[in-house]
């Protein structure tokens, strides 16, 4: 797949680039050095793409609303959700104070079996209230192949998390995929000619529902992206440790440029 002959970049910014946990976890103490860099504090993964005419958030985490105004962001104009696992849609509710601004509901694209979990996860988004009683409500659309929003083509494909189909998507020469054990053949195709991608590589253990470290790098091997940043991280990762190792490591074997995504990151495409 190439790029449109007439592609509108934007800019990927990462909102989260943490596990299902995030970092630091609940009950586990730290070195101070570990906690004294940023880098090593994740919220969980997600991804806001800022287009030309807007803004498409890609899942909505727990911590949505802290990233959301950290990076100072006031609008967006649709969502995509990869999967409804907790991390990926705990924050959905939130999206009430970006609705009173537009009057309208929120434009949630996503997989049909996902779409009845948010149906059953907030039930109430969907019901009816007096007037005075503000909820969120979610205009729930079938992900097509190719989505047109923010002024950007967005292209969507299917990967395999475990038993559970995650959304992936393509903008120009920008790649997501966040959830990921198995990336089928279909999904390949479309990640072909990459500048950068950003893949799951969630520990350095094996991981039956996700890429591990070594799991991620061979999926960099196989589809030649020329620089690829790697995320939904747990605290295996040291981020300044593991990036020294990647540059003498990985990266000089290859010449592929793979870093360590972090909270804040900002990828042109």
């Amino acid at each position: 797949m190439t790029a449109s002959s007439h592609p509108r970049g934007g800019v990927a910014v990462i909102l989260g680039s943490g596990t299902s946990n995030g970092v630091p976890m609940l009950g586990v103490e730290y070195p101070p050095e570990f906690l004294a860099n940023p880098k090593n504090h994740r919220m969980r993964s997600s991804v806001l793409l800022q287009g030309p005419d807007g803004n498409l958030l890609v899942d909505c985490t727990p911590e949505m609303r802290l990233q959301l105004t950290r990076e100072g962001i006031l609008d967006v104009e649709a969502i995509l959700i990869t999967h409804t696992h907790a991390d990926h849609v705990m924050g959905m509710d939130d999206t009430r104070s970006l609705m009173f601004r537009t009057g309208k509901a929120m434009p949630v694209y996503t997989l049909p079996r996902h779409q009845e979990d948010i149906r059953r996860i907030y039930t109430y988004a969907f019901g009816e209230f007096p007037e005075g009683i503000f909820v969120p409500r979610f205009d729930l659309r079938d992900c097509p192949d190719v989505l047109e929003v923010a002024g950007l083509t967005v292209h969507t494909f299917v990967v395999e998390h475990g038993s559970t189909p995650v959304i992936g998507l393509r903008v120009n020469d920008f790649a997501y995929i966040t959830d990921v054990s198995r990336i089928p053949e279909p999904a390949k195709e479309k990640l072909q000619d990459l500048e950068c991608l950003v893949i799951d590589a969630v520990r350095y253990q094996p991981h039956r529902n996700h890429f591990n470290f070594e799991g991620a790098l061979a999926a960099i091997r196989e589809l030649q992206p020329k620089r690829a940043f790697l995320t939904h991280l747990s605290h295996d990762y040291d981020h300044d440790v593991v990036e020294k190792d990647l540059a003498e490591g990985f990266n000089r074997e290859t010449g592929i440029e793979v870093r360590l995504a972090f909270d804040g990151l900002r990828i042109r495409f």
